[in-house]
């Protein structure tokens, strides 16, 4: 909370109705244990349709077989959509060739599968110290490579 001390603008964006907003997306069990799932700025709004980044990296891991990460999705602004969808990879092109193959047929919605001319392949994916994906870092390498 350190980053809202003293800044009433940076609280004011993240109150709302008297409740902090984490951008968490989450559920509750029927024992009532909530369980995070995902974090609203993993997703894009295409068109007015709210598109789930982690579900496309899913199914591009799935079809990559690739047992570390070598796809991250983020997006950039679009004139006429609003945002669309860029992704990164650490993939050699033979093997991103084939992956676009079998991701043409994916059981996605059309809306959900990004063209092929919006693969960029980067050297590495960028992590956090703590191990995570820099989220940070892939908006930025997104918009630069666009």
């Amino acid at each position: 909370m350190q980053g809202y001390l003293n800044r009433p603008e940076k609280t004011a964006e993240v109150l709302q109705n008297g409740w902090y907003n984490t951008g968490d997306i989450a559920t509750i069990d029927e024992d009532g244990f909530v369980r995070i799932t995902d974090r609203l700025s993993r997703f894009s709004k295409i068109g007015g349709e709210m598109v789930p980044h982690i579900k496309i990296e899913d199914k591009l891991q799935e079809i990559a077989a690739a047992p570390e990460q070598v796809f991250v999705v983020t997006a950039v602004p679009d004139e006429r959509k609003g945002e669309r969808l860029i992704v990164l990879h650490t993939l050699e092109e033979e093997a991103l060739k084939e992956c676009l193959a079998r991701f043409a047929e994916a059981d996605l919605p059309a809306l959900w599968k990004p063209r092929p001319d919006q693969f960029r392949r980067i050297e590495a994916m960028p992590y956090l110290g703590t191990g995570k994906l820099d989220l940070r870092r892939v908006k930025e390498l997104g918009n630069e490579l666009a």
